[in-house]
Formats: structure tokens, sequence, C-alpha cells
């Protein structure tokens, strides 16, 4: 059997540190963090990450509409990278108030835009070939996209505000 404590962060609290410790000498297996109205659930597990030796820590969950499954992919493998691989990456599409009501985006169909993010992270981790997913949810690249070597119209306006 493993065990696993779940960190409890409001703004304003702070973590238990002395929990965690605990656990960790205990030999628990992991820390878990979710996200919820002000805080994620990233920062609180890469605290965590920092002071601990021994204990996993992960997300439970990482917000699909709070990050694109390319920022998702880059925390996970840097957290892997800073911790020694002792970070679990749970990420999971939140319900529609979150994701309407605060990242401002439609619901729509969690489970096939899960399926695409999935997918993606999977591609990202592997790194075998640069990245391309064209599905009905994400376009990578994106169709619109300027492509490297192109004009930058960024760099023109910076031009005219600096003169």
């Amino acid at each position: 059997m493993k065990l696993a404590i779940t960190l409890r962060v409001s703004p304003g609290s702070g973590i238990d540190m002395e929990t965690v410790w605990e656990a960790e000498r205990l030999g628990y297996e992991a820390v878990w963090c979710g996200e919820a109205y002000g805080t994620d659930a990233v920062t609180p597990v890469a605290w965590v990450l920092a002071q601990t030796k021994k204990i996993k820590a992960g997300t439970s969950i990482m917000q699909m509409p709070a990050r694109t499954p390319a920022c998702a992919a880059m925390t996970a493998m840097t957290l892997q990278a800073l911790s020694g691989n002792r970070f679990l990456c749970g990420i999971g599409p939140s319900g529609p108030q979150v994701v309407e009501g605060w990242h401002g985006v439609p619901f729509g169909k969690p489970l096939a835009r899960t399926r695409e993010y999935i997918a993606i992270i999977r591609r990202i981790l592997e790194r075998k070939s640069p990245l391309e997913h064209h599905g009905e949810h994400y376009q990578i690249p994106y169709d619109g996209l300027a492509r490297p070597g192109s004009a930058n119209p960024c760099a023109a306006s910076f031009t005219a505000i600096r003169a």
C-alpha cells in the first residue's frame, strides 16, 4: 500500500511543511496539491519538492484551460529535472464553472480535449521530432501563426514606438 497526503493551500495560509516532512519521514509516497480559485497547484508542489529529499509531489490537478499542453509539458520536464524525478503530473479538464467562469473559455468537449492534451504532452516528452498536432481542440503549430523567417509585425511596431 502507498500512502499520500493532500496539501491544503489557500491565499495567506502557506503550506504546513511540518506535516509534509513528517509524511516523508514516515515513508509516505507522495504529496498532492490541486488547483482552486486563487491558488495554482504547481507553485506549492515546487515548494515542497525544493524542501524535501524523497517524497514525490504531484498536481491533482493542473487545470488544462489554465495552461497550454506545451506549457504543462515544459513544467513537468523542469520539475522532474530539478527534483530528481519526484514530480507527478496530474492534469484534468476542471468543470464548466471554472473553465467558463474563471478562465473565460468554452467548456466544450472535455474528454476529447483531454485526449488531445495528453497526446501532445506525450509527444513533447518523447522528444522524437518537432511537435505537430492537428486536432479538433489544438493546432500546433497554429495555422495562422507567422512562420520562422517571415516578417515579424511586432518588431516593426516596436521600432515605430521607439522612434
